[in-house]
């Protein structure tokens, strides 16, 4: 038998007392200025977001037949039961597909076979023997020609063909190709979903099960927040130069043993820069104001 659903008794009940709304409405808003900047028109994103909310309060009631869902849907999002109805209907979106170039660079940067001194290697010979392009791409794939990876990474500014002595050489070690915007916005939306997705079941579940933390600090000046990035850039490039190889490792090691390899590990860094909302006052003398930490 179905169990009654809760519903909200009172105005002040509905009136958002923890504070929620001002919560999404913080998170909605760098996506709405990206969807205003690109044109995306507020009716798309209105079908998305009933869209999630349908498959959110869907994956809420799991094991309910679908004939007894639409109404719990319904109720749990305030959507109409006609677009519930239309909205649960299977899709026939095909699954997003991941460039072709993602895990050989991955294991270009993470592969102890193409590092040296702990670093990649900035350089490989085209073609030939191990260590070499050709060789790095036959690690991934025999099904895939080495040139056709190359030919990605050059597109997307990774990496570059040295004429001069048939060399790849290596541009970037960060996977975040400024050429393709269609590959930065599928960046863009993993790392931030993930992101989101640790800190929403973090405040859901007890106790947190996500490392989801942050330093920040107000009263800075233009110059001082130009002395902090390269220090920020160094301490990703180690953590990178760590755990990369040791993911890369625990990956062989899953392969080589026969254990199930169906869990997705995401870590990341992130630095952000503003003005304040509400700058401090100008120093006209002394004053008790001292710096918080």
């Amino acid at each position: 038998m179905d169990k009654p659903v809760a519903h909200p008794s009172s105005a002040a009940e509905r009136s958002d007392p923890s504070g929620l709304l001002d919560t999404l409405r913080a998170v909605l808003a760098p996506l709405a200025r990206l969807a205003v900047a690109r044109g995306v028109a507020y009716r798309d994103v209105d079908e998305l977001v009933k869209q999630v909310f349908v498959d959110a309060a869907r994956d809420a009631h799991r094991g309910v037949p679908l004939h007894r869902a639409v109404s719990r849907v319904s109720v749990a999002t305030g959507i109409s039961r006609r677009e519930v109805t239309r909205l649960v209907q299977p899709a026939s979106a095909q699954p997003a597909r991941k460039s072709p170039a993602n895990e050989l660079f991955a294991r270009w940067l993470s592969d102890p076979r193409f590092r040296a001194r702990g670093r990649p290697a900035k350089r490989l010979a085209r073609t030939g023997p191990h260590p070499s392009f050709q060789s790095l791409a036959e690690s991934v794939s025999r099904d895939v020609k080495p040139r056709t990876y190359l030919e990605e990474l050059c597109r997307l500014g990774l990496a570059r063909i040295d004429e001069a002595d048939d060399s790849v050489e290596l541009l970037r070690e960060r996977f975040v190709p400024a050429a393709d915007e269609s590959q930065m916005f599928e960046f863009l939306g993993e790392n931030v979903g993930d992101h989101l997705s640790a800190a929403v079941e973090n405040v859901t579940m007890a106790p947190p099960v996500h490392l989801e933390q942050a330093l920040f600090a107000d009263e800075l000046s233009l110059h001082s927040i130009a002395a902090v990035r390269p220090l920020v850039d160094n301490e990703w490039r180690e953590l990178v130069q760590t755990l990369a190889p040791l993911l890369q490792g625990l990956i062989d090691d899953d392969r080589a043993a026969g254990r199930p390899q169906d869990q997705r590990l995401r870590i990341g860094m992130y630095a952000f820069s503003a003005p304040m909302a509400s700058p401090p006052p100008a120093d006209d003398g002394p004053s008790d104001h001292h710096p918080h930490k």
